[in-house]
């Protein structure tokens, strides 16, 4: 038996439920894990809020780390025993062992924890794809990134600072923005006491930035935009705020011939070999010191309401991990 947690209907987190399932054997193409941490991220607010719906009732969680206990047919990247760390479909990671496609389940390190590596697994490979996979950046060039404290802002921070890219960090307290810069930011706005947008022309000397990445969504976008530099390049990969309303292309030529993706990390994870090549570069970034995992609190499997509830309020700082 395994303690998994569901809902049976989209809404709060009072709909988070911790049911006991039973565990099977692997099936072609799969794995069973037993999992040592599980991590917290916001698609699960999505999904459980019903903005990414789910057919119901459905398991939560989209990444964890742990040990591989049974392979099934035709899984040769894997083996009983191995230590493994994923983000991954369909959800269910908020649970004490479950089985799974084995496709973006990724070997572990012996040099990186289970705890660091539930936490880092969602957002680093976000964090490797939007500064390798999305668009050419390159060294020098400017990058405004919203949420610079949050889990994947910090990792984008470090990023940043190892590919001698300039980050301009928002956060919401003088104590966020403090954090960002302490990880890599080249500068940090209270977007609380500072409009963004017009500090970020006087950083630039009114040039604007190469790209923007935005996980926030409908508060700043809109900013955001005239935050770009002619030929710029907006990626929203979030909502947390609310989606983005719709664009008119007008709008983009008017302020520059920007260009503008709303990308999802599952498109990018979807491939085998990517993902996995994906995973590789963010553990060589890790062991190398470049990226440091920043766990900013812990709750146990059976306060999963209450971590929900302390991420919306953007009461959390780093990344959140489930502990089992």
């Amino acid at each position: 038996m395994s303690r998994s947690v569901i809902i049976e209907q989209a809404g709060g987190p009072e709909q988070l439920k911790l049911t006991e399932t039973q565990v099977g054997d692997p099936g072609p193409g799969e794995i069973r894990i037993r999992h040592k941490a599980c991590g917290l991220n916001y698609i699960d607010v999505y999904q459980r809020t019903g903005l990414y719906p789910l057919p119901l009732p459905h398991a939560l969680g989209m990444e964890a780390a742990g040990i591989v206990e049974a392979v099934g047919e035709g899984v040769t990247h894997l083996k009983e025993g191995d230590r493994a760390a994923y983000a991954a479909v369909p959800p269910g990671a908020y649970a004490d062992a479950r089985v799974m496609p084995a496709a973006q389940v990724c070997p572990l390190p012996d040099g990186i924890s289970f705890e660091d590596a539930a936490s880092i697994m969602l957002q680093g490979m976000t964090v490797e794809y939007l500064f390798h996979r999305t668009w050419p950046l390159e060294k020098g060039q400017t990058v405004l990134f919203h949420a610079a404290a949050g889990g994947v802002g910090l990792l984008a921070c470090q990023w940043a600072r190892s590919e001698g890219i300039e980050l301009i960090g928002t956060a919401g307290t003088d104590e966020k923005c403090k954090l960002a810069l302490d990880m890599g930011a080249s500068h940090c706005i209270n977007y609380r006491q500072t409009d963004f947008a017009p500090e970020v022309k006087k950083i630039t000397g009114d040039k604007g930035v190469d790209i923007v990445m935005d996980g926030v969504g409908k508060d700043t976008f809109d900013a955001s935009l005239d935050c770009l530099k002619p030929l710029g390049m907006m990626i929203s990969f979030g909502n947390a705020s609310g989606p983005v309303e719709p664009v008119s292309l007008l709008t983009l030529a008017s302020k520059g011939s920007l260009k503008m993706t709303r990308t999802t990390l599952f498109t990018f994870l979807a491939d085998h070999d990517r993902c996995q090549a994906m995973a590789k570069h963010l553990f060589e970034k890790v062991e190398s010191g470049d990226v440091k995992t920043n766990i900013g609190q812990r709750y146990k499997l059976e306060d999963i309401a209450e971590a929900h509830r302390a991420l919306e309020a953007r009461e959390t700082t780093g990344s959140t991990i489930i502990t089992l």
